[in-house]
């Protein structure tokens, strides 16, 4: 898998998401459901109805990326996020849980602050 770097930014897409949809048609999404830029570098991640397929894609500065991904047995915990925008925002270690198998709403982030240490 492509794996993003720490400041990347990685938006899924909630609800189900037609995954024959192609590049041209996640675009338009990425633009006009969740108001995002897709020339950003950010990931944006797209889960079937029945959650067992997804598809991501992230533009790399000269062209689009997209991996697909389908399990064979199960299907992913995808985030529920009332009363948001049609998207929730994820860390790169949270992806990398969610495509473990992990359900992210039984886990919960440390308070803890990342950035340079003090001089």
């Amino acid at each position: 898998m492509i794996a993003p770097g720490p400041s990347t930014r990685v938006f899924l897409a909630l609800g189900a998401t037609d995954i024959r949809k192609g590049f041209d048609g996640l675009f338009g999404l990425v633009h006009s459901t969740l108001q995002e830029d897709p020339f950003s570098g950010h990931f944006f991640v797209f889960a079937d109805a029945s959650r067992n397929r997804l598809k991501f894609f992230y533009w790399d500065g000269s062209g689009l990326w997209g991996c697909s991904k389908r399990l064979e047995r199960g299907r992913y915990r995808w985030p529920n996020a009332p009363g948001r925008d049609g998207k929730v925002e994820l860390s790169a270690a949270e992806l990398t849980l969610l495509l473990s198998g992990v359900d992210l709403e039984k886990t919960r982030r440390r308070p803890w602050r990342r950035g340079h240490a003090a001089a």
